[in-house]
């Protein structure tokens, strides 16, 4: 066997390696969905990811023979050391992701690497795989091989799970995603609690004016942040991660598909709601050339999509845990699924991810009937510094 070597990532032709690992290692996987080039590019170019202005990362390539035969990404949320230990992150908290590779030996060197590069910085605990902000693809897939993954989630080879555990590492926290007919019209209860909220005068459940982004946007950022912060693994989003996420999603923005709920004129809710793009972008092989970019832009007018995915759902803290949270919640998802099914032609909508441990989104979910589809797992390791 030829000897693998590791080397960190300096180049624009080592990213390009780094890029172009997964499209060979997946080329037989029908359920993988190729990520565009670009996207997957910007992703680990600091210039173009705004998650980057608060984080540091290293990439690295393994070699065998002359080919890449692996990769790894390690990385140190600086924000995420600030944040409270028992949410997941806190101080001496590093993380590693983006990890690909042909064999279990390749994977433990690529490792080996990753760990170490984070001892450097003082780091006394790993997190991974997570690729590379929180808000992007964390987790590794253990269950749901079968399916291809939505919009911004991700998939892996079913080997990946032993190899990490056998690596010393231990699951830390359980994502879930929820598989949704929404085809039919939701149990009866359901109905029940949706027009119960139709006849309060305090309600008011509106589109988004994709119009006034900008405006739209820095309403679900406030609701997001207030709703959020006692999650595990919660780290505050920036002003360039915000500008970078509205660039990356605004084409794939319609109004109909985003709810937020207002309570005597205040905006206490809301819920995202997008049609899946890996439908489009799956025969596109990761290029938008030559006649790719045309067959999405004109997807994009109107999407038909079998799925549609909720990657955010939030109400304030204040209302959390009552009545009126569950009923804000229903009433939204009520009347997205109208709109997905006939103005989009959708027949299933994912939900997800949601934290193992959050009993109030489980809960919905299950209520309308929703089955776990999906399974991803964030493993964690203490680094010794003997």
């Amino acid at each position: 066997m030829r000897d693998i070597t590791i080397s960190l990532v300096t180049t624009k032709n080592d990213r390009k390696n780094f890029i172009d690992l997964p499209y060979r290692l997946y080329k037989d996987d029908p359920n993988w969905v190729p990520p565009l080039r670009g996207e997957a590019l910007g992703l680990v170019t600091p210039e173009k990811n705004g998650w980057f202005s608060h984080a540091e990362a290293q990439l690295f390539l393994a070699h065998e023979g002359g080919r890449v035969v692996g990769r790894i990404s390690a990385h140190i949320d600086t924000l995420a050391l600030t944040m409270p230990a028992g949410q997941g992150f806190g101080p001496g908290v590093g993380q590693w992701g983006l990890m690909e590779a042909e064999r279990e030996d390749i994977f433990a060197a690529l490792l080996t690497h990753a760990e170490d590069w984070l001892r450097g910085y003082g780091i006394t605990r790993a997190l991974g795989p997570i690729s590379m902000s929180i808000w992007e693809e964390p987790g590794l897939l253990v269950h749901g091989f079968d399916h291809a993954p939505t919009i911004m989630m991700g998939h892996a080879k079913p080997q990946y799970r032993d190899w990490i555990e056998r690596a010393g590492y231990k699951p830390e926290k359980q994502l879930l995603t929820f598989d949704v007919d929404i085809t039919t019209e939701f149990p009866k209860i359901v109905q029940r609690i949706i027009k119960s909220g139709e006849a309060n005068p305090s309600i008011r459940i509106r589109q988004v004016d994709k119009s006034r982004f900008d405006e739209e946007a820095a309403i679900i950022l406030s609701i997001l942040n207030d709703a959020w912060q006692d999650n595990w693994g919660f780290v505050p989003l920036t002003e360039p991660e915000i500008r970078d996420v509205g660039v990356k999603l605004k084409p794939i923005v319609f109004n109909d598909l985003i709810r937020i709920a207002e309570l005597d004129g205040r905006p206490v809710a809301f819920m995202i709601t997008l049609p899946d793009l890996n439908e489009a972008t799956k025969p596109l092989n990761g290029s938008l050339f030559p006649f790719g970019w045309a067959r999405l832009l004109l997807w994009l007018r109107r999407p038909k999509v079998r799925t549609v995915r909720v990657p955010l759902m939030g109400v304030v803290k204040d209302l959390q845990s009552s009545r009126l949270a569950s009923q804000l919640a229903f009433m939204m998802i009520e009347y997205i699924r109208r709109a997905s099914v006939a103005n989009y032609g959708a027949t299933r909508a994912e939900i997800g991810w949601i934290l193992e441990d959050n009993k109030g989104m489980r809960s919905i979910a299950e209520t309308i009937d929703g089955s776990v589809n999906k399974l991803y797992n964030i493993y964690s390791k203490v680094l010794s510094h003997e």
